[in-house]
């Protein structure tokens, strides 16, 4: 078989045969050469123990070394290249794990063969091997047919496979996503059986698997994978929740499948590395994601066979905050995320009536950094099959980001701050620091925000008038 492999990988395999040791290069950037992907981190296992190959891996790696992983039988290393791009590897001692059915973390023991440690793998695509230096290709389990057929298959029985680590359930999805490949039956069917084992997984490792489902090239195959399996009954339930029946009249649509429409035309709304949202972006795509599932907390079926879900982005926007809590994404994560779904319907009454000058200052202002996102979002979310109504909501969009380039240009909307401060206030009114200074400030906050720039004069008379009505 053909590779065209890292010369690095080759110069490593000479180092660990000098001394007597096999090395190999494994899982995915094996699976990636086949694929014609770029693999940036290599991983590797061998036949010898950390303390055996820790100076060959320090020779190796010039410009770094790390052992955070010595209990697990893994090392690193990391070498510039000329041209500044870093090659890191991780090496491994061969591995035969014994799982506790409670816990997913092996009791680690080392094994003594290249085929036993890829038995030990996910999926045969991951279970393959490349002897270094001499590249002998090693595919005890079928791998480079199941990259042709486009399947993910365990290396053994399926059952056995997720009963030992059950997150392998969850990077089965990924894979989808990630490689486009679909879950071969017998695969699909146990873990349909076995979602509940995914509850043993931490949080954390929940998380990881759907940002990396969420970042790949294709998510909206990932979510309906996950949905399809039943994960997400039990990880993220807010999303099958939104397979809505169709009501009799077929007067609204799934929301399930607005939401994956809203997910890829928002990623197409991504922009290049210098633009104002770069793909990929997980805040929009997580958004986009979840921006509707307050929908099936607030729907009411209305007169004359119509469907309402008032205020489903308030509702949507704290079960957002819940849900993610409980995945452990960080704070500003989170802030932004449920920012966002909280505010994807304050677009929509523009449509019917322009705003003033003093709400586009008001909308920049409550979206502040997100504005690129929420722009983007909102157009994703612009699903209607009417051309009329479509072409009338670009429009009025367009409009909207033309108003608010000009405004801009005039003032700087991001930083709008009333045109008298704290200490003006206190020595204007006379009065001391409290509760009467913060409401005079958000009253010239408004003021601003209506009006624009003003003097300082006009500002002060302002405040004197509020003040005197005040009492």
């Amino acid at each position: 078989m053909d590779f065209e492999v890292w010369p690095e990988a080759i110069e490593l395999g000479r180092m660990f045969e000098q001394e007597g040791h096999e090395l190999a290069l494994v899982g995915g950037p094996v699976r990636d050469l086949l694929l014609h992907r770029a693999s940036h981190d290599l991983d590797f296992c061998t036949s010898a123990r950390p303390e055996e190959f820790e100076p060959i891996l320090r020779r190796f790696g010039h410009d770094g070394f790390w052992d955070m992983g010595r209990k697990f039988g893994t090392l690193g290393a990391m070498r510039r290249r000329a041209d500044g791009t870093e090659v890191k590897v991780e090496v491994t001692t061969y591995r035969s794990d014994k799982y506790d059915p409670d816990s997913r973390k092996p009791a680690v023991s080392y094994g003594d063969s290249l085929e036993g440690d890829l038995s030990r793998r996910d999926f045969t695509v991951n279970a393959m091997a490349l002897r270094v230096p001499d590249l002998r290709f090693v595919d005890p389990f079928g791998g480079a047919n199941d990259i042709a057929k486009g399947i993910l298959r365990t290396p053994v029985d399926p059952r056995q496979s997720f009963e030992d680590d059950p997150l392998r359930m969850m990077r089965a999805v990924r894979f989808v996503a990630q490689l486009g490949f679909r879950i071969e039956p017998d695969t699909a069917v146990a873990i349909t059986e076995m979602t509940d084992r995914i509850e043993i997984v931490s949080a954390e490792r929940v998380r990881d698997e759907l940002v990396k489902l969420l970042l790949s090239e294709r998510p909206h195959e990932g979510v309906e994978a996950l949905v399809d399996s039943g994960l997400a009954d039990i990880v993220l339930p807010e999303i099958p929740a939104l397979q809505l029946e169709i009501d009799e009249h077929h007067r609204h649509k799934d929301v399930f499948e607005h939401t994956l429409r809203v997910l890829d035309r928002a990623i197409a709304l991504e922009t290049g590395p210098d633009g104002p949202v770069p793909a990929p972006d997980l805040t929009l795509r997580l958004a986009a994601l979840l921006h509707d599932i307050g929908k099936p907390a607030t729907r009411r079926f209305e007169p004359r066979g119509k469907v309402s879900f008032h205020h489903h982005d308030a509702v949507g926007a704290k079960m957002v905050r819940k849900r993610m809590k409980a995945l452990h994404f960080d704070h500003s994560m989170i802030d932004d995320v449920s920012a966002l779904v909280n505010m994807h319907l304050r677009f929509h009454g523009y449509v019917e009536e322009p705003w003033t000058d003093a709400a586009v200052r008001r909308y920049v202002k409550d979206s502040g950094p997100l504005y690129e996102r929420l722009n983007r979002l909102t157009r994703a979310d612009a699903t209607t099959r009417n051309r009329r109504k479509a072409l009338i909501f670009e429009q009025a969009m367009d409009e909207l980001e033309s108003r608010v380039k000009k405004l801009k240009e005039q003032e700087d909307l991001n930083a709008i701050r009333p045109d008298l401060n704290g200490n003006d206030i206190i020595e204007i009114l006379g009065v001391e620091p409290g509760p009467m200074v913060g409401r005079a400030y958000r009253h010239m906050l408004d003021f601003r925000l209506d009006h624009g720039p003003t003097s300082r004069a006009e500002a002060q008379a302002e405040l004197e008038r509020w003040a005197r009505e005040q009492g």
